[in-house]
């Protein structure tokens, strides 16, 4: 990985660190503070921090407004950018701009599906497809250059990642495969409750080259209920709770939280022993308390320095 590639985050990666990443889920509002509350609270926890542009198809703040905010908390964002709501204009625009704003990584998505948010209406761009993002954040950074053939004045040198659902029913590695001849630098995966399904998903892309082409971030979140869990499990896909993890919830009843928690930090152990990870994407739904306690847990804090 280039010096020149990205910036605190692919410091680390290039130095074969496991990495803490975090999520930020911009306002449904008009203000920052929000962002910023939760940033200041994530440093010193995670290495770098995403956020997500109009999660569940519902509108939010634009991540560019958040990237403001989170660099100037001293966090490193991750912009997400779908290509659900932009066309190939709209999508270089904002792949300078966050550059500008102090994001250094982007995470190329699709988007989840118009029909579960609450604008069942509006329309979908799908302009491009993500491989194709994937290809203009990489020209962008490695000609200088937009779709069209212009010249970019001082071009954005992304850390280009994708998304993984390793564990998902009838799983298609082709699909991954494709993102990483686009240039996709690292894959964040859907979260994972099962080590060693995981490790069975690596160990059977290890001779495709997975690890060599990319770096490998496994997403997991700290449970807090047993209701929370069974939602997961019945309606994220390729997201499997195990059913001991549920009555340990259940039982936990306001316990619950700091229950799912000492369940998770093993889960982390397990994690790191697979060779090829490269680190964990802690999604704890706004609770920055149960990310700073897991990183800590863990053996994860502190973060290292570049």
């Amino acid at each position: 990985m280039s010096p020149a590639i990205g910036g605190h985050l692919a410091a680390l990666l290039s130095r074969d660190e496991f990495v803490v990443t975090g999520e930020i889920v911009p306002p449904r509002g008009a203000s920052v503070a929000s962002v910023t509350d939760h940033a200041v609270e994530l440093v010193g926890s995670v290495d770098a921090v995403n956020l997500t542009d109009n999660p569940t198809a519902t509108p939010h703040m634009s991540p560019l407004a958040a990237v403001a905010a989170t660099t100037a908390a001293g966090i490193e964002p991750t912009v997400q950018l779908t290509v659900r709501d932009r066309n190939r204009l709209a999508i270089t625009s904002d792949l300078l701009g966050a550059w500008a704003l102090g994001a250094r990584n982007v995470l190329c998505l699709t988007g989840d599906p118009i029909h579960i948010g609450d604008h069942a209406d509006a329309a979908v761009v799908g302009d491009l497809a993500v491989q194709d993002v994937i290809g203009l954040a990489r020209r962008l950074r490695d000609e200088g250059t937009t779709l069209s053939g212009a010249e970019v004045a001082d071009p954005p040198h992304y850390l280009i990642g994708v998304a993984d659902v390793p564990l998902a029913q009838g799983y298609d590695p082709s699909k991954l495969e494709s993102k990483l001849d686009a240039g996709a630098d690292f894959v964040m995966t859907q979260i994972s409750y099962d080590a060693e399904a995981l490790a069975s998903w690596a160990d059977e892309m290890r001779p495709r080259g997975l690890f060599e082409r990319a770096k490998v971030i496994v997403g997991l979140t700290p449970l807090r209920s047993g209701a929370q869990a069974r939602f997961m499990d019945e309606k994220l896909p390729g997201v499997s709770v195990p059913a001991a993890m549920i009555r340990a919830l259940d039982a936990a009843g306001d316990d619950a939280p700091a229950v799912g928690l000492e369940l998770v930090v093993p889960l982390v152990a397990a994690i790191r022993r697979i060779p090829g990870v490269a680190g964990i994407h802690v999604m704890a739904m706004g609770h920055d308390d149960a990310t700073r306690a897991l990183v800590a847990r863990a053996g994860l804090s502190p973060r290292p320095a570049v």
